[in-house]
C-alpha cells in the first residue's frame, strides 16, 4: 500500500554549505512527484534524506505520518533505483529480483512466483533465465523497477534512472514508468533534471534551484505560470525582457525596457520603480493576433537566424529574441537578413523580479 512522505523544515548542511534550506511538501499516497532541477540543486540529498542514507540536520520527514529519523534505509518502506540500475551481473534476471526477498527469509515458492508477477507486470515474462547483461538498456530499466517493487514498497524512489538511455528509449521509457505507477498505485518520487520527463509523467513538480524549493505544481502550473525568474528561465524555453517598472496595478505591470514598454501578468505585486524581467515562451509570439492586428506587445527586429526542426521553425532575432511557428509548408517563414515585427499577448506574459543570488 503506498504512504505519504511529509518534510517538515527540512534541512541539510555539509560544513558551511547548505545542501537543502528549509523545504516543506507533502507528496500524496500514490502520487507521481519528481523533484527537477539542475546539478547541485539538492534533488539528490533531498532523495537520500528519504530513504534514509542520510537524515537532515534540521526538520523531519515522514513517511506515513510516522518519523523516519533514526530510522535505516533497511527499516524504511521505500525502495531506491539508483541512477546506474546497480543490477547483478553474474545473476540471472530472477535472482536479481528475487535477492530482496531472499534477503527477508521469503520461502523459495513464493519468490518464484513474485518473480513471475513481476516479470509480466513489466512486459518481460520469458527473460527469467537471462542475464542481465543479455538484455537492452530498456529492459534492465525494467529489471531494476521490477527488483526494486518485488519487496513492495510504499514509497519508490528514482534517482535520474533514464539518463543513461538514448532519447527514443528515455522517450518510450517515460510512457512505460508512468504506467507502472498507475498500475501498481506506489507513491514514486523521481529525481531528473530533464524537464521533458518531469512534464510528461508527473502528477506535480517541484523546481529546485541552490537548496530552495522555488515552486511546486502541475506540469501545466509550472509551464505557464511560474512564480519566480528561475523557474520561467529553467522550465521551457523563453523570452526575456529585463528592465525597471513604470506602471502597476490591477495584476498587471509595464515594464520599460530595450525594445520599448512592454505589458504582462504581475503575479508578485512589483511597483513602480522595481527592477523586473517580463518572461514570453517563444511559442507564444506571433506575427499577427487572429483579427488580423498585432496583439497588446509589439516587436522590430531584424532575422539573424532560423533553425528547421520538421514540425517548427525557431526564428532568432536581433536583440535576444526567439520565436517558434509550426511549419505548414509553402513560403519559407523569417528570412535571415530581413526585418521582422512580432507580437505577444500580455496575458501570456509575466514580470518577475529577478532571481536571488548567492
Amino acid at each position: 500500500m503506498s504512504q505519504d512522505v511529509q518534510l517538515d523544515s527540512v534541512t541539510m548542511r555539509f560544513g558551511d554549505t547548505v545542501a537543502v534550506r528549509d523545504v516543506s511538501l507533502t507528496i500524496g499516497a500514490g502520487e507521481f512527484f519528481s523533484f527537477l532541477g539542475p546539478s547541485g540543486c539538492g534533488k539528490t540529498t533531498i532523495l537520500r534524506m528519504i530513504s534514509g542514507f542520510m537524515d537532515p540536520t534540521d526538520g523531519a520527514i515522514r513517511i506515513g505520518g510516522r518519523d523516519m529519523r533514526g530510522i535505516g534505509p533497511n527499516r524504511r518502506p521505500t525502495a531506491l533505483i539508483f541512477q546506474n540500475l546497480a543490477l547483478f551481473p553474474l545473476m540471472t534476471v530472477a535472482e536479481n529480483i528475487a535477492f530482496g526477498l531472499e534477503v527477508r527469509g521469503v520461502p523459495a515458492a513464493d519468490r518464484r512466483k513474485r518473480v513471475r508477477e513481476l516479470l509480466e507486470l513489466v512486459a518481460l515474462p520469458d527473460t527469467a533465465d537471462k542475464r542481465v547483461t543479455d538484455l537492452s538498456g530498456g529492459q534492465r530499466q525494467r529489471i531494476a523497477i521490477a527488483r526494486a517493487l518485488a519487496v513492495e514498497p510504499a514509497v519508490l524512489l528514482l534517482d535520474e534512472p533514464l539518463s543513461a538511455l538514448d532519447l527514443k528509449l528515455r522517450q518510450h521509457m517515460r510512457a512505460e514508468l508512468r504506467e507502472l505507477q498507475k498500475r501498481t498505485g506506489v507513491t514514486f518520487i523521481y529525481i531528473t533534471h530533464d524537464q521533458g520527463e518531469a512534464l510528461t509523467m508527473s502528477d506535480r513538480i517541484g523546481v529546485m534551484s541552490r537548496g530552495v524549493l522555488e515552486q511546486v505544481g502541475d506540469g501545466q502550473t509550472i509551464y505557464d505560470h511560474p512564480e519566480t525568474a528561475f523557474v520561467a528561465s529553467f522550465v521551457g524555453e523563453t523570452n526575456r525582457f529585463p528592465g525597471t517598472v513604470s506602471q502597476a496595478g490591477d495584476g498587471w505591470a509595464v515594464l520599460d525596457t530595450a525594445h520599448g514598454p512592454l505589458r504582462g501578468r504581475n503575479p508578485r505585486g512589483l511597483a513602480a520603480g522595481d527592477r523586473a524581467t517580463l518572461f514570453v515562451r517563444p511559442e507564444r509570439l506571433c506575427t499577427e493576433s487572429r483579427d488580423g492586428g498585432l496583439p497588446d506587445n509589439v516587436l522590430e527586429a531584424r532575422v539573424s537566424h532560423r533553425d528547421f526542426e520538421g514540425a517548427f521553425i525557431n526564428a532568432f532575432l536581433d536583440g535576444g529574441i526567439t520565436i517558434q511557428v509550426p511549419h505548414l509548408g509553402g513560403e519559407p517563414a523569417f528570412v535571415p537578413g530581413e526585418p521582422a515585427r512580432v507580437g505577444f499577448r500580455a496575458a501570456d506574459a509575466v514580470v518577475l523580479p529577478p532571481a536571488a543570488t548567492g
